[in-house]
């Protein structure tokens, strides 16, 4: 019998059959080591504690492994169970969109790690975005959101591909709250979660924003055999995970219960050595900071075997292939972070350190998309 990441992944491919013979999904798959999966947690991590995060009227139970005094809600918008749903609805809705045909769950894809397949998303009328699409897990312990940080929260990022001309491509914000007005089964929706069924942008990015930090995972073989099920883990992820503690150097940035320092950093992806150029700098165009050119901000691991392409322009198909950036201490560029030095990695190490990220493949909460949409 399979455990849920298996039967989870199952669902995966056959929701992405479609996209299979893509040049993406055509990428050489990760090698991981051919045993059964973890078996369910023994008795140790199913009695550990989960905690939990109140906030509003909402209490979200987090998966084990997560931290709940690291969530992240502003005071403005507590989470409501009224204001969750609504977002919901409105995040898988595509009427927000030029079109008609993309939501936000196009590029923010549930059975692909709320991430994207392709290294960089398609808009409406299939126009190519700049970045890879970052996973929505776990953006319950972050403020600061997009690859250069440059919304201080998960509202003010729903706003933005909203109105960009090569994502959802509305023609203002007016326009996105007049085609959620022209859904009269929304109204309702907006007077629980609100108390008016008055439709603002504001009260739009709200339930959106809400429901994005109900997106979260944990209770991955990692965080069972933290928590005392030492039989979650097999030996090669054991020894993967000594390597991410130690000659990997992986924590100098993936750090904490999330695994990341929600930091910024030059790894040296998308430097043209020919041109002695950036493709895309990154936090500079933030910051206006020289030091920040070609920074983007670490993510999160978990359930990073699910969000392939990696890095900020999808230029990485493979975990493999991103072990071989980190092995090589990353790209040399005048901005390369004093973090990134080469590692001498051997192949077995390579391959230990591949099974421990699959490891940290967990629950993800709230990840089924709505049965039927207001008005449909």
């Amino acid at each position: 019998m399979l455990d849920p990441v298996s039967l989870r992944r199952a669902a995966l491919v056959l929701v992405l059959a479609p996209l299979l013979s893509s040049p993406v999904c055509a990428e050489e798959a990760p090698k991981v080591p051919q045993a059964a999966p973890p078996a369910p947690p023994a008795a140790p991590a199913a009695a550990a504690k989960r905690e939990v995060v109140k906030s509003g009227t909402y209490v979200l139970e987090l998966p084990l492994g997560l931290q709940a005094d690291a969530a992240y809600v502003p005071d403005d918008n507590p989470l409501t169970k009224e204001k969750v749903e609504l977002g919901k609805l409105l995040y898988f809705d595509p009427r927000l969109s030029k079109d008609g045909n993309l939501s936000c769950a196009g590029c923010h894809n549930p059975f692909h790690g709320f991430a994207d397949p392709w290294p960089a998303s398609r808009g409406v009328g299939f126009k190519l975005g700049g970045r890879n699409s970052p996973t929505v897990i776990n953006r319950l312990f972050s403020s600061d959101q997009f690859w250069d940080g440059r919304a201080k929260d998960l509202e003010e990022q729903a706003h933005g591909p909203l109105i960009n001309p090569v994502e959802m491509a509305m023609a203002s914000h007016d326009a996105v709250v007049g085609e959620v007005k022209k859904v009269d089964a929304y109204k309702p929706l907006f007077k629980a979660a609100y108390g008016s069924d008055e439709i603002t942008m504001t009260k739009i990015a709200q339930a959106i924003a809400s429901y994005e930090r109900t997106v979260v995972s944990g209770n991955s073989p990692f965080d069972r055999y933290q928590a005392g099920d030492k039989d979650a883990l097999s030996a090669s992820q054991v020894r993967g995970w000594a390597l991410f503690q130690g000659k990997a150097n992986c924590q100098t940035c993936h750090v904490s219960f999330n695994f990341t320092d929600e930091g910024y950093h030059n790894l040296g992806v998308g430097w043209d050595p020919q041109k002695k150029e950036l493709k895309d700098v990154g936090r500079f165009e933030v910051t206006k900071n020289p030091a920040d050119k070609g920074a983007f901000k670490t993510p999160t691991l978990r359930n990073i075997v699910e969000t392939a392409p990696y890095m900020h322009d999808g230029s990485e198909g493979t975990l493999r292939q991103v072990i071989e950036l980190y092995d090589r201490g990353g790209n040399a560029n005048p901005n390369l972070s004093p973090k990134m030095k080469p590692l001498n990695l051997t192949p077995a190490e390579k391959e230990d350190l591949i099974a421990f990220l699959y490891a940290l493949t967990g629950e993800v909460n709230n990840m089924e998309p709505p049965a039927k949409l207001p008005g449909r």
